[in-house]
């Protein structure tokens, strides 16, 4: 094995070595992510690599971070793994320990936010031991994973695709961030890809239609940002296009914004995420109490078990985006999905913004029987690479196959 190094050099995966912590940094060579800045990967003894994503959030995890469009390169991050490994082997702990190395690596931070290490560096680690623990297993990452969170059912998701762009994700002048549609009504997740693309290109059309072809480019998340003002007007939009492709008994609304009773009232509205401020906690709890919809806690949340239980003790929402990255490891994961499954919370697995090609989250959605997944529009690679994943994940399962469609919110009813 070549000897990793904190400047990132050193050889590739050990073939034919039988320590679980074999592996090496090799920044230079990291992909890029769909912001254009660089993610990390790690390698295990199975040679997976492993791609990274940032948080900015105030309430999330702390990580190292670098300037963008440059190769990240943390001392911090290789001293994590280098340490890790070292102690795991002393303690004699396989790959398929997920739960006691990512405790011994949050007992070695020692912080509550991670900052000894950073969450990217305890996280890096965190999901290729995983994947390694799959492959050590010989059994397909989203078994592994449903293993570890105790789960004998696997359900495919129902995809929530962001569709039309606004806010920090476009160029336009949209308030609200993302307007996003959720075929409930398919029979297949195969099926459920098949829709939400036709409705996609049929929103494209009618985009071009109205504003023109520039009104068709995209945002980060692979949705339309035509320059409109109203948020009224994206669901026109979003409206007229599931109409000419014939599924208005198939497909719901997912938005966020402003006017939600009107716009419960007047569209087929079923969930809305992050409705207001993330410390507002009265108005969350009193907009929750008035609709009978989903109501999605991300920046509320951030995946942290703390603000988990606040939220559940003041009933600001009933629904969890889980972001690994948010908590900073896989065993911290699960166990946020498993406190608000415990709660009757819907649980949303989600990607971030700035993507890359890693299927990892496709894996975690079909394990954690969570029935809701978001990554973006069925358009750019590192979106469709889950989407991409899932469909090869429902072909394998075969006849085991479950897909979430209207159970979306309690997918263990089905």
């Amino acid at each position: 094995m070549g000897d990793p190094s904190p400047d990132g050099h050193g050889g590739g995966p050990c073939a034919g070595s039988r320590e679980p912590w074999c592996r090496c940094m090799n920044l230079p060579n990291s992909p890029w992510q769909s912001r254009g800045s660089t993610p990390v990967r790690s390698w295990t003894l199975v040679g997976t690599p492993l791609l990274r994503w940032t948080c900015t959030h105030t309430k999330a995890c702390f990580e190292q971070r670098s300037p963008a469009v440059r190769p990240l390169v943390s001392t911090k991050r290789w001293s994590c793994e280098t340490t890790t490994s070292r102690v795991s082997l002393e303690k004699g702990l396989s790959v398929v320990d997920q739960e006691k190395i990512d405790n011994l690596m949050l007992e070695m931070d020692g912080t509550e936010n991670k900052s000894k290490f950073g969450a990217n560096a305890i996280l890096g680690v965190s999901l290729a031991v995983c994947k390694a623990g799959a492959a050590e297993k010989d059994v397909p990452l989203y078994r592994h994973i449903a293993d570890l969170a105790g789960n004998s059912d696997l359900i495919l998701p129902v995809p929530a695709f962001n569709v039309i762009n606004g806010g920090s994700h476009a160029g336009n002048k949209l308030a609200m961030q993302e307007f996003m549609i959720l075929p409930v009504g398919a029979e297949s997740f195969r099926d459920a890809m098949r829709i939400g693309a036709e409705v996609y290109h049929n929103l494209k059309s009618v985009i071009k239609e109205k504003y023109g072809k520039d009104a068709t480019n995209v945002g980060d998340e692979g949705g339309f940002a035509p320059n409109i003002l109203e948020n009224s007007e994206a669901l026109e939009l979003l409206k007229e296009a599931i109409d000419k492709a014939g599924y208005t008994d198939k497909i719901v609304i997912d938005e966020l914004g402003d006017l939600y009773q009107s716009f419960v009232r007047d569209y087929p509205v079923v969930s809305i995420e992050d409705p207001f401020d993330q410390d507002d906690w009265e108005a969350w709890s009193k907009f929750t109490a008035n609709v009978g919809i989903q109501i999605v806690g991300d920046d509320l949340t951030v995946t942290n078990p703390k603000r988990i239980e606040r939220a559940v003790e003041e009933k600001a929402c009933n629904c969890l985006l889980l972001k690994v990255n948010q908590i900073g490891s896989v065993t911290e994961a699960i166990q946020a999905c498993k406190l608000a499954q415990e709660n009757g919370w819907g649980v949303m697995v989600s990607h971030r913004s700035g993507e890359t090609e890693d299927t990892f989250i496709a894996d975690l959605v079909v394990g954690l029987c969570t029935g809701q997944i978001k990554t973006g529009a069925p358009c750019r690679s590192e979106r469709l690479a889950k989407y991409n994943q899932l469909m090869r994940i429902e072909e394998e399962l075969g006849d085991e196959a479950r897909f979430a469609g209207h159970n979306f919110r309690n997918p263990s009813v089905l």
